[in-house]
């Protein structure tokens, strides 16, 4: 499957494109620092979502916990500055994870989410081998607005809540995808190869979120996929005196 072909269902299920002002800003070598710190540890905030989606709906405290001892060496690097990066190459997870009884979704959520973490600390690897590799030293960045203000429109009511996260995740793994093709023809030829080796697997991730949505519902969601891609379109195209990898038009 050709990139355009593997983009053209992402293109149509976001609201809106990339401002080409902040492709502009992201495609500058000063930049490229920033950019891959936030983009490291956007990949961990991904693991530690889907890690937090099992333990919440699907697992006991056992499964849970093992799955809490899977991500900590990554936290204890990002937030303590504690641990050799390297070691992270072989960290896997402990034990196998079992729903638990009377969740009819619970296996799918699991098996989907087991596979998306692995995938997203393989990156948050890669991203850390990539900055050791051009000496970029690592300092802590706070959260864009993106996230945070997309979870504010989350219904407080189950299963809502749960689907309503689910369709964030959804569009935050969506704009992922689309933002790596967008900077990837602008960038040397690691940053463009490691990109584009992004796409396949973000792609995925979201399909993957909506097919849990649509599962757990089990009616018509799509006027609420509509309502959050409007949200987060407008947090996309809006301007932001921030810049991160998920921020909105550059103001400045």
């Amino acid at each position: 499957m050709s990139t355009e072909q593997l983009l053209a269902p992402i293109k149509a299920f976001l609201h809106s494109e990339t401002p080409q002002a902040w492709v502009e800003k992201a495609k500058l070598v000063e930049h490229q620092p920033a950019l891959l710190i936030d983009h490291m540890i956007c990949e961990l905030k991904a693991a530690q979502t889907a890690m937090l989606l099992i333990r919440r709906y699907a697992v006991d405290k056992e499964s849970g916990d093992a799955l809490m001892a899977w991500l900590t060496p990554y936290n204890d690097y990002v937030y303590r500055k504690q641990g050799d990066w390297k070691a992270l190459a072989n960290n896997n997870l402990s034990k196998k994870i079992v729903a638990k009884a009377n969740t009819p979704y619970g296996q799918d959520l699991i098996d989907k989410m087991i596979l998306l973490i692995k995938e997203e600390l393989h990156h948050f690897y890669q991203v850390v081998e990539i900055m050791q590799a051009r000496d970029i030293t690592f300092h802590f960045v706070g959260s864009s607005r993106y996230a945070k203000e997309l979870l504010n429109h989350v219904t407080t009511h189950e299963p809502e809540t749960l689907i309503d996260k689910l369709i964030c995740s959804a569009y935050i793994e969506a704009r992922s995808c689309e933002r790596f093709a967008k900077i990837a023809p602008h960038l040397d030829p690691v940053l463009n190869k490691f990109y584009l080796s992004l796409l396949r697997s973000e792609a995925r991730h979201y399909q993957d979120y909506l097919a849990l949505a649509e599962q757990i519902a089990g009616k018509d969601i799509s006027e609420r996929i509509v309502y959050f891609g409007q949200v987060e379109g407008d947090l996309i195209t809006s301007p932001d005196h921030d810049f991160k990898f998920h921020s909105g038009c550059p103001s400045q």
